[in-house]
């Protein structure tokens, strides 16, 4: 059964037209990649998906409710969240108060920065947010300045932040990007660990062919703003169409 329906998705700024007649469905429970080179779209579709851009086309459906139209915070509030291309996270304070952070704008919804520290100290949201970073296997850097922690962790504090918040939908726009390989691979592990754990469905805008295959049950790939191919990773590796469009010597 599908969880995310987009159809006939269109998007326009003044004369490039960035998405053309876009159709996906996402089926519950399921890891689906959308790939394709720079400029093909995959951004702008996920931007339309979380409320920061409105589709000048088309429809996007969660769960049987519209997305379009709803700001960011009420998305989020429906069960959808996103981990960026570049880590999104309060630099100023600690990997702990960062995921508390997130646990109370999923249970609060908008919430001001400054008010958080008198609501974080609920013996409930702490333990959430301990619990999380357990299951990350990040529970021995709790009190560290998120500033100072590697790229690698920046990013796996991001999803932290994410799955506190109990999402149906993560949206992964480039999880792996600057990634060294060794922390690559351990976020393919911990990927696949929370997916098979908690069945949340994932959809990942990925350029690491490494990652796109060790995960992804189906694949999207876009080209110019609209869909080339859908298919399971098998036949998308040796479609000719694909092979030429994208992905080249991977193979």
């Amino acid at each position: 059964m599908a969880i995310l329906e987009i159809r006939g998705v269109g998007k326009r700024f003044g004369g490039l037209q960035a998405l053309r007649d876009v159709n996906l469905s996402v089926e519950e429970g399921h890891v689906h990649a959308i790939i394709g080179p720079n400029g093909a779209g995959k951004s702008t579709l996920l931007n339309c998906l979380v409320g920061k851009l409105v589709p000048d086309e088309g429809t996007v459906v969660f769960d049987g409710r519209s997305l379009l139209g709803r700001k960011p915070w009420e998305i989020n509030q429906m069960g959808i969240s996103r981990v960026f291309q570049t880590p999104e996270i309060y630099s100023e304070l600690t990997v702990l108060e960062n995921v508390m952070i997130a646990c109370l704008a999923r249970r609060d919804g908008v919430f001001r920065l400054e008010a958080w520290k008198t609501l974080a100290e609920e013996d409930d949201i702490r333990g959430k947010a301990m619990q999380v970073l357990a299951d990350l296997k990040m529970e021995d850097k709790a009190d560290a300045h998120s500033a100072a922690l590697s790229r690698g962790d920046k990013r796996r504090l991001e999803l932290a932040m994410c799955l506190s918040q109990e999402p149906r939908l993560l949206l992964l726009d480039e999880p792996t990007a600057g990634m060294a390989r060794a922390d690559t691979n351990r976020t393919i592990e911990l990927l696949k660990e929370i997916q098979e754990r908690l069945g949340i469905t994932m959809v990942i805008i990925e350029h690491d062919m490494h990652v796109v295959f060790s995960l992804a049950e189906r694949i999207t790939v876009m080209a110019q703003g609209t869909v080339l191919v859908e298919d399971v990773p098998e036949r998308i590796r040796g479609n000719p169409k694909v092979q030429e469009a994208y992905l080249g010597g991977h193979g």
